[in-house]
This record gives C-alpha cells, structure tokens and sequence, in this order.
C-alpha cells in the first residue's frame, strides 16, 4: 500500500495534504497501470483532500511502498481486511494529524468489488458488496436486469471444457443467430465475438476457451456466456449516483458502426446528437439499470444499444468511464470527472454540474495488427489538423501489441474540442487518418 501517491503524483500529496478546519480524507484503490492516477491527483489537489492510494500489488513488490503490505484485488475478502487494518493504524498513529478516512473509491472496475467490502468492513457509505459483484458478472448482471424487466438481450451461461471443438458443437445447436459469445467478468470488449453460423460460432468458443485459459494458472472450465445480438447504433452514459438517484453527466454517440465480428470501441463525442425524447429514454434506462443491480452512490458507466424498439442495456459499470477518456468531459468552473467522484465521497456538494458548452470527443486508436510497435509516425501533421486538443500515444516503441478479443489496451487516444459533435467527429477521423504505425511481427523484431 502507498500512502498517497504513486511516484508521479506531486510531492504535496506524498506528505498529507488535509486542509485546515475540516480536512478532508480517502481511499482510492487503483493499478501501477492505471492511466487515472495522475488526474486524481490532480483533483485531490485542487480540493486539499488528502488521498491514500491502494495499489494492487504483488506481496514481494510492497517494500517499494510506505507501507510495505501488498493487496491484491483478486482476493477481495483478504484485500478489504488488509484496507480496514490500514485505516485502523492510520487512526491510531493520528499521521499527520490526519482526518479518518471519509470514503474508499476504486479508481478502475479491478478495484470495485474490493472497496464496496471495504467500505462494509468500516462502516462507510457505498454500494453493497453484492452490488458491486453485479456489476462485474455479466451473468448475474444480465439475470437481475430480467428480473427488474430493464429490456437487454436474451442469454444462455455455458462453461468451457476439455475439447473446445466437440463442446462448442454441442451448444452452437442450441443457439439463435446471430449471437455474441463474451467472457462474463472481462471488461472493455475483451474476448467478446459475434457468430453468425455454427462454423462461426465453434471457431469463436474455440478462441475464446484459449484465452480464458491463458489468463488462467489452472485448466478448470470457465464461464461464458452467449447473448442475442441487439441490433442498432451504440451510446455510451456516464452517470454519478447519490442515494440511488443518478444524474446524467454526459451522454456519447459512438458514429462507428459496431457490428463484429468483435467489438472494438473507437470513437466517443458528446454531447449526443440524439433526439431530446431518446436521450430521455436512454437516461431513465440505464437508472432502472443501476436500481436493477443495487447500485446506489457513486459513478457509472452504461452501455446500450438504440433501436427502433427503444434503448437496451448491455452493462452498467459501477466506476467512471475508462482509459483517458474522462479528459473529454468539463464542467462547470473547469471542474473534472475525477473532481466530481471525489467531491461526492468527500461529502462536498455537487449541485447541479453542467458539462461546458463546447463539444468534445476521443478516438481509441485501436490497434490493427498483433506485433511490435517500431515507430510513429505523423504526429505533427494529425495534431495539426482543426478542433485536435491533443494526441497520446500510450503504447511503447519495442513492446508488444495485441489486437482485440484478447488484447485490453490502445495504441493511444487523440482528443479534439469543437463548435458541434458534426466537427469533433471529422476532426478525430482526419487526425488519425495522417498517423501511421509501424509494427512488425515479434520474430522479425528478434531476427532483426
């Protein structure tokens, strides 16, 4: 555990940062991979609340930290005692002069499940630990979404087995096509594949039952579940949740067509150029989505689809949307997302936030090829390019890149401000359109 900062945070956090009169303290439980940590940070500055991150760490890694234990958010039960220790030697040590810890907040979904039971240990307010369960198991997630009757598509759980090929005939028969076959506790479109046929369908089960396995030390049969594919164009709602009542926070187009065979995220623009009436619909779906799940304080992000029909919901997240993609939304006073989640764990009043006037928006780069990222190219000309705010590319040269279903991660993220969603959006493509990666096969890397 690290005593508020990871080693790029500024050193004002790394020594307590508590104002005078009320101070202000929490728990953010977060990754060394995390791309949010620097925001937070940031944020918690700009109020003077003084932060502890929680770090997911391996045991032999925690003499690097200030506190030298490891967490490891895979064992949730064992991880939320560890925190409640912490917090209990943080209180008796009175460090600092510190203030109790007010709130625990998972920067990313690893960490959402650790917090909610951290958080029961303590007596602090947040979402159950079977909330918070919910909203990582598609699985029960989708049977608590029947059950409340939110619209959302028909499914079926099956497990892998020893020979993929003769089990994935057997269930294929039993299947309506088009489907998608998906992992129930990944996140980010990892491992999720449509099929149209049963050769389609055996071929992706195959695939799928490789990867669970490889993330895997043992070879026990995993879950997976198979789902109707919902027709229609995709938004994505971000959302904050106090006392169960959610205010919508932004609402994202997604103009790329996602249709598979997988299911890669590309670009987000807001505001929405839906219809007031839809995006009403939209809202009030993904609330009685996150009422289906228990979810009652805090982010979310939802996900549907938008057919003639209506909205349907494909997940709500019990955190904030991820990657870099929070840079794209402003409010009020310059305030962040990350300010938001903080200001409502801290008991701070939100009021009513509105998002700034301007639109905005952020393209994934996705990556095209499994390989070896050798070099980049164009950066120049694409941040030249009308209405681009910035361009980051995340990937490192000489490091290897895995494409969807089984990569997690981007080449980058290029962000671009402008008058309406129509020029964000033609901004964004025209960006990316002059960058060109070089990758190469890993063997080639090595023979060269």
């Amino acid at each position: 555990m690290e005593n508020c900062s990871y080693k790029d945070a500024p050193l004002a956090l790394e020594r307590g940062i508590g104002g005078a009169g009320d101070p202000k303290r929490i728990m953010l439980l977060t990754t060394a991979r995390s791309y949010r940590n620097q925001a937070f940070a940031d944020a918690a500055a700009r109020l003077d609340v003084d932060v502890i991150y929680v770090q997911d760490m391996a045991g032999q890694l925690a003499t690097h930290w200030n506190y030298r234990q490891g967490v490891d958010f895979s064992r949730p039960d064992a991880a939320a005692q560890a925190i409640a220790d912490l917090a209990a030697e943080i209180a008796n040590a009175e460090m600092n002069n510190a203030a109790p810890i007010q709130a625990i907040r998972a920067v990313d979904e690893s960490g959402t499940l650790v917090a909610a039971k951290a958080c029961a240990l303590l007596g602090l307010p947040h979402n159950s630990s079977q909330a918070a369960e919910a909203a990582r198991d598609k699985h029960l997630m989708r049977t608590l979404f029947v059950q409340a009757g939110v619209p959302c598509p028909r499914f079926m759980l099956f497990h892998t087995g020893d020979d993929p090929h003769v089990v994935a005939r057997q269930v294929a028969q039993q299947v309506t096509y088009p489907c998608v076959v998906k992992p129930i506790n990944l996140s980010g479109s990892r491992g999720v594949m449509r099929a149209d046929d049963e050769a389609e369908f055996v071929a992706a089960v195959q695939r799928l039952t490789q990867m669970l396995h490889e993330l895997r030390i043992d070879d026990a049969p995993q879950p997976y579940q198979v789902e109707s594919f919902i027709p229609g164009f995709e938004v994505a709602l971000e959302g904050i949740l106090d006392h169960g009542k959610l205010q919508v926070l932004a609402l994202f187009d997604k103009p790329d067509p996602l249709d598979g065979p997988f299911f890669e995220e590309t670009i987000y623009v807001t505001p929405s150029r839906l219809a007031a009436e839809t995006q009403a619909q939209i809202a009030q779906c993904a609330a009685d989505s996150a009422a289906a799940l228990g979810l009652r304080e805090g982010p979310i992000h939802a996900e549907l689809r938008v057919n003639a029909q209506g909205p349907w919901i494909l997940e709500v997240a019990g955190r904030s949307i991820g990657g870099l993609c929070a840079k794209t939304l402003r409010f009020d006073d310059d305030v962040s997302l990350e300010e938001l989640i903080l200001r409502q764990a801290c008991g701070l009043p939100l009021g009513f936030m509105q998002r700034e006037a301007s639109a905005r928006g952020v393209m994934m780069i996705p990556i095209p090829e499994a390989g070896v990222l050798r070099t980049v190219q164009g950066l120049a000309e694409a941040q030249n390019v009308p209405d681009i705010e910035e361009i980051e590319i995340t990937a490192k040269p000489n490091y290897s890149l895995t494409p969807l279903p089984e990569g997690d991660s981007y080449l980058g993220f290029i962000f671009a401000r402008g008058q309406t969603p129509e020029h964000v959006e033609t901004a964004l493509r025209l960006a990316h359109s002059k960058l060109h990666f070089e990758i190469v096969p890993e063997l080639a890397l090595v023979l060269g």
